[in-house]
């Protein structure tokens, strides 16, 4: 069974239609939309701050999200995928995104709507990702601007994917 645990009065929101996997935890002021899925030994700690998930997330493997005591809540949109253990952290993330592996978002980040962040980047304290754009490197910087078959082909795809992975397992 996966942990799912209320701290100071606020339980976690997690629709009938998500998957959680049995080691990941979820703690705290964490909604979730539906569809998502939040995978093996990831965490999403709503203690110090809210955490609000939107529809078709999911957040795998290893990934955490947290936020900042009283200062910075976490905000993901719709259709987002958080690769094998990414840090989310205090930061926002609008619709149609990919967080790759490892990488890392900062508090006060906003991550505009369709946009990548690569693997294993470091996107730094109050950067704005523009809309369409994939940021790369450590500190993550702009590297080239998204085109369709991007936007489809991984997007969209890896967000599509997790829905049908995660039927395997509520079966």
């Amino acid at each position: 069974m996966p942990t799912i645990i209320p701290v100071n009065g606020k339980s976690p929101e997690i629709p009938e239609d998500c998957y959680i996997a049995e080691n990941a935890t979820i703690v705290g002021d964490v909604v979730l939309g539906k569809q998502c899925s939040v995978w093996f030994n990831a965490v999403i700690r709503g203690d110090v701050h809210y955490i609000k998930i939107g529809n078709k997330v999911n957040i795998q493997d290893g990934a955490v999200l947290h936020a900042t005591y009283k200062k910075s809540p976490t905000n993901i949109g719709n259709n987002v995928s958080i690769g094998h253990n990414a840090i989310v952290h205090g930061c926002t993330i609008k619709d149609n995104v990919l967080i790759g592996m490892g990488s890392i978002v900062m508090d006060d980040c906003v991550v505009e709507s369709n946009s990548i962040i690569a693997a294993g980047a470091v996107v730094t304290k109050n950067t704005i990702v523009e809309s369409g754009s994939i940021y790369a490197g450590i500190p993550a910087k702009k590297v080239k601007d998204i085109n369709e078959e991007l936007l489809t082909g991984e997007i969209h795809r890896i967000a599509e994917n997790y829905i049908k992975y995660s039927g395997w397992f509520k079966s």
